[in-house]
């Protein structure tokens, strides 16, 4: 076998370990552990704690009513829930909007610098056991609170994931389809690693945290739902995913918008790695470092690159066998049906239709593309911490 079929079966291997055989691993260390995949069954204190709802929000006018009316029908205690905004930089007349009712606490700087900043700020107001963070443009559902709240009851969690969830159509476009298959997909995943041991990261979306693990955020991290729940694991403690408790998301009312976003999250997942590479180290990190490994790092960086290489690897097979049948023309011709269905995707990326499995293609393809472009912006240094609002689905 010659060096560039070695090469091709390795990058190959790369691809499918990352997209499919991590999580069968997943599925028979959860069945070896004689461990059940249903709903959690943690049970609630006899006395609710309190809890803090921070929302860092940025001109959010649009959807301010909405989010109002989402707290206001949360199924928690109203003397024990209490509800931040941190508005900093916002100039839509949405922190003098929200003075108007008693019970959102209003933070607001006219300075904007960043997210991570508003959240260090923001928990200077935080005087509860827990809190949890949300995001003002996803709707949580009423019981999600008291089921975080109830996901604690474990000593050894320090951070629980509610689950976030795209609201699409039967009939929908690329970016649509694409992020509804894909997060359920996540999902999944991080389900399993949640039972087996602890989930890598959390949806910014939703989720709690021990107010005592909390560590101040640099300024400058991008992805502040990754770094805070990772502060959480190196301390020791379990992140769960509680699905139970999930917040509802439009998607992005174009590629281009969604582009601008996951370009932005891979160029932070890149900075996230950086930062904490010393959590790959099993000497120290055990099961978690390979599970951040194969989850994260793969999917981040070998992944992308990996799929280039794969092409170019079968297509210079092919040639040097004179395209002769065998298995590399077969897996080149599975190759060209693939970015064949890309094309198709980004000519349709626009339209809404019934078969979203068609989109898929070109969604991967595009969560691949923005891997590598955030590799590429991370390395040029050239991605503002200041978060600029995808275009959302009205």
């Amino acid at each position: 076998m010659t060096a560039i079929k070695i090469f091709f079966w390795i990058f190959t291997g790369f691809i499918f370990y990352t997209y499919l055989f991590y999580t069968l691993l997943l599925m028979f260390i959860r069945w070896f552990k004689g461990m059940i995949h249903t709903k959690s069954n943690a049970s609630l204190p006899d006395e609710l704690p309190s809890v803090t709802l921070l929302i860092a929000a940025y001109n959010e006018l649009d959807v301010l009513g909405e989010k109002i009316e989402n707290n206001a029908a949360i199924d928690y205690p109203g003397d024990k829930l209490k509800i931040v905004w941190i508005t900093d930089g916002s100039d839509d007349g949405s922190p003098d909007i929200l003075r108007k009712y008693p019970d959102q606490f209003v933070c607001h700087q006219d300075v904007r610098e960043g997210k991570s900043s508003a959240i260090n700020r923001g928990m200077q107001f935080v005087d509860t056991p827990f809190v949890i963070f949300t995001d003002a443009n996803t709707m949580i559902n009423r019981e999600s609170i008291k089921l975080i709240t109830g996901e604690f009851a474990d000593s050894n969690t320090g951070c629980v994931s509610g689950e976030k969830r795209i609201n699409t159509s039967k009939v929908d476009n690329a970016v649509g389809t694409g992020e509804g298959i894909y997060w359920r997909y996540e999902s999944y995943i991080k389900k399993l690693e949640s039972d087996i041991s602890t989930s890598i990261g959390c949806a910014g979306e939703l989720f709690g945290i021990r107010t005592g693990l909390f560590e101040s955020i640099d300024k400058n991290v991008i992805n502040d739902d990754f770094h805070i729940s990772m502060q959480v694991i190196r301390k020791g403690y379990n992140v769960k995913y509680c699905p139970e408790a999930y917040a509802v998301e439009k998607p992005s009312i174009n590629i281009q918008e969604e582009l601008k976003r996951k370009i932005r999250i891979a160029t932070g997942g890149i900075q996230s790695l950086v930062m904490m590479k010393d959590m790959l180290n099993p000497l120290k990190h055990g099961f978690f470092a390979f599970q951040f490994l194969s989850h994260k790092v793969f999917r981040w960086t070998v992944v992308p690159i990996s799929i280039l290489l794969v092409l170019l690897f079968n297509l210079m097979i092919v040639v040097e066998n004179h395209f002769n049948m065998d298995i590399y023309l077969i897996t080149f011709t599975l190759q060209v049906i693939f970015y064949l269905f890309v094309l198709a995707g980004k000519v349709i990326s626009d339209s809404r239709i019934r078969l979203k499995f068609f989109f898929l293609p070109y969604y991967l393809y595009i969560m691949n593309y923005s891997n590598i472009a955030g590799i590429w912006r991370f390395i040029r240094g050239s991605q503002s911490v200041k978060w600029e609002k995808a275009g959302r689905v009205k």
